[in-house]
């Protein structure tokens, strides 16, 4: 029976797991694939006093895994950018397959990386990178290869869901970030979870998988969820919504929408249940219609068993010896097509506006009046006089769906107005059609 031998880069939480249910797993694994994935190597910046290495070789520095010769595929679990694409890089050039859980190294360097790794016929895996322990990236490139996808919405943040669902309840922002940060879901400076860039991340992986487009991530739109209030998640519920912090891509003839943004998504739908800290991905199919992929986008061992099963992969390969079996994100490079990601005001939606209005006659039919001269209907609309304060009262509007430019453009005048108080809250509904 053969052994693949892996070398594993980086101890932390996914490299612990990772080290911990291939080791407990591998009787199980070997009877699923034939063959004994070895642990040959481990290396880490900061050693594990918790984790028994035995007598697997170990050292302080990553580059000794990619100059092994005896390892056959290198796993990067440092995180990062610079050092990352370093080793990925290094690992390519010995020939050696590689899996990492890195996105934020596969969406902004993942072009270079794939181009060099089809020089070097390797593999280059990154499963765990998107949504956690969520099989989502297998089920876009093979599952759904039949189909044309036309967009893919989704839930890709466990940070941000966790904050989102927590003010339900009625907490401030600031208060179950706090929470967050203690429980060990959000890091000590949590820009990249709550401002939407470690979903940006994530959906551009998704979108370049499901669509068959180049890595883009710097063309995405994002926008956090640190202005939300409980006003608004409580108003959204009133008008059957409910808050999101979204990923959305979807394909159009002129390009492709690529924007993470907090969305009102109707409460009976699916991915409206999905709370605390679970990921959701909804992936839309010409031949399938709607699918859904739901589960743990983190910790340990659910990431893991997203890693450990590109690992598998990549030894299947080396154990046959044969070729990379799916392109690296779905589509052989000459059918990759060069749409370009659309500037966010071509984007169309609906809107839920907050605007707080002065208690005087005429201020909704002015309201209306600037909405209906740029070609914006409303669907609904409530003013409340019981939260009249400080002669000002909150005018909530649910429009129909307009193209963004149109919705700009309005919000200017209307925040213009002298009848207006302060900016206009702001949030995309999305209805999934």
């Amino acid at each position: 029976m053969k052994d693949v031998n892996v070398g594993i880069c980086g101890l932390g939480t996914v490299g612990g797991g990772t080290f911990n249910v291939l080791t407990r797993n591998a009787g199980l694994i070997k009877g699923r694939t034939g063959f004994n994935i070895r642990i040959a190597r481990v290396a880490t910046r900061t050693p594990r006093t918790d984790i028994d290495l035995g007598d697997i070789p170990f050292s302080t520095d990553v580059f000794d895994v990619v100059n092994d010769p005896s390892v056959d595929i290198v796993v990067e679990l440092i995180g990062g950018y610079e050092t990352a694409r370093e080793l990925v890089l290094a690992a390519i050039h010995n020939g050696k397959h590689v899996v990492t859980a890195n996105k934020a190294l596969i969406a902004v360097h993942g072009n270079e990386i794939f181009e060099a790794a089809a020089k070097k016929n390797v593999i280059v895996s990154y499963e765990a990178g998107v949504a956690g322990g969520i099989p989502v990236i297998k089920a876009v490139r093979e599952g759904m290869a039949a189909n044309r996808v036309d967009w893919i919405a989704g839930i890709i943040n466990g940070t941000g869901n966790y904050i989102l669902t927590e003010m339900r309840a009625g907490r401030e922002f600031a208060e179950v970030l706090k929470e967050a940060q203690d429980l060990g879901y959000a890091e000590a400076d949590p820009t990249f979870d709550v401002e939407g860039i470690d979903a940006a991340h994530k959906l551009t992986i998704l979108a370049s998988a499901g669509f068959g487009v180049p890595l883009q991530f710097e063309k995405a739109y994002t926008e956090g969820i640190s202005e939300i209030t409980p006003y608004d998640i409580a108003h959204a519920e009133v008008l059957g919504y409910r808050i999101k912090h979204l990923g959305i891509a979807r394909r159009r003839d002129d390009g492709i929408e690529l924007r993470v943004h907090p969305t009102l998504v109707p409460r009976s739908h699916l991915i409206a249940q999905v709370d605390g800290v679970l990921n959701a991905v909804l992936v839309d199919g010409d031949a399938v219609g709607q699918t859904m992929y739901y589960g743990p986008g983190a910790g340990d061992e659910a990431t893991a068993s997203a890693v450990i099963a590109d690992i598998i992969d990549a030894a299947r390969s080396v154990a046959a010896e044969s070729t990379q079996r799916v392109p690296y994100l779905g589509f052989e490079p000459s059918a990759m097509e060069d749409l370009p990601v659309l500037p966010m005001e071509d984007v169309q939606s609906a809107y839920y506006l907050r605007i707080q209005a002065l208690d005087r006659p005429g201020v909704l039919a002015k309201v209306a009046s600037t909405l209906s001269e740029h070609g914006i209907n409303i669907e609904s609309i409530m003013q409340k006089e019981s939260e009249l304060k400080d002669g000002r009262i909150p005018v909530i509007i649910l429009t129909h769906t307009v193209q963004e430019r149109q919705i700009n453009r309005a919000i200017e005048e209307l925040e213009a107005l002298s009848d207006i108080d302060g900016k206009v809250v702001r949030i995309r509904a999305e209805n999934f059609n």
